[in-house]
């Protein structure tokens, strides 16, 4: 199905669950800027996915922990494309250790990537989806409900981008803007420095999340899933 000019912003596009939701979007016929803190990774992304289809991917470096860094990305979009349909907040860190070990460092990465981050986006593009009456959907976790030993930062980000998405939700239907959450349970990225590999076969791809991100902006208008939890058929490859 073509979107004919109809453009989207992923936060953390340049790999993982990011770019599997580009490369889907992009061969719907739907324009995709992608951000990266490096610009190096997010040009390199962009133009791999401009060999899908020239021209329609866009490499922005931009960080989600910094408002005005958010708001220029909105409008290099605009500029380009004059319109911004659909966001997608993937952009995400994991530190995974127990309370003893975790430092506040760590603690404050996770927090403000995760969970301020989102909000940052959110601020920066509901000008432009209202205009539009578009879509922000956020990519949480299913750590957004299962807390687990040595996850106090990830599960509290989580937590909390599960709540802040379903409480904005309430609050910009009567926008037109349509909220959703996915909640992915193991996927197999590089998340956390990991080298995804043929054992990760059992796992959820990236473009699976990018088949539920197209399945929901296709969605008849009247129609808002506000909450997604996706997960492996079959757990551990089993």
């Amino acid at each position: 199905m073509a979107d004919n000019n109809k453009t989207a912003l992923i936060t953390g596009g340049s790999k993982g669950i990011g770019y599997g939701i580009a490369e889907v979007l992009i061969n719907e016929g739907i324009k995709v800027a992608i951000t990266s803190r490096s610009s190096v990774a997010a040009e390199l992304a962009a133009a791999k996915l401009n060999e899908i289809k020239p021209g329609y991917a866009l490499g922005i470096a931009a960080d989600v922990r910094d408002l005005a860094s958010q708001q220029k990305a909105v409008e290099t979009v605009l500029s380009e494309w004059g319109q911004l349909d659909y966001v997608i907040a993937n952009a995400g860190v994991g530190h995974f250790a127990s309370i003893q070990e975790l430092t506040p460092e760590q603690w404050q990465e996770t927090i403000d990537i995760n969970l301020t981050g989102v909000f940052y986006t959110a601020k920066a593009t509901l000008d432009a989806l209202k205009a539009t009456e578009g879509y922000f959907i956020s990519i949480a976790s299913l750590a957004g409900t299962n807390f687990f030993e040595k996850g106090a930062a990830y599960n509290a980000s989580k937590f909390g981008l599960v709540g802040f998405s379903q409480a904005i939700m309430l609050d910009l239907r009567s926008e037109g803007i349509k909220v959703t959450t996915i909640m992915p349970g193991s996927v197999a990225t590089y998340f956390n420095d990991h080298q995804p590999s043929e054992k990760d076969a059992w796992k959820i791809q990236p473009e699976d999340i990018g088949q539920i991100v197209s399945d929901l902006i296709h969605m008849p208008a009247r129609t808002l899933p506000s909450k997604i939890e996706v997960r492996p058929t079959r757990p551990g490859g089993k």
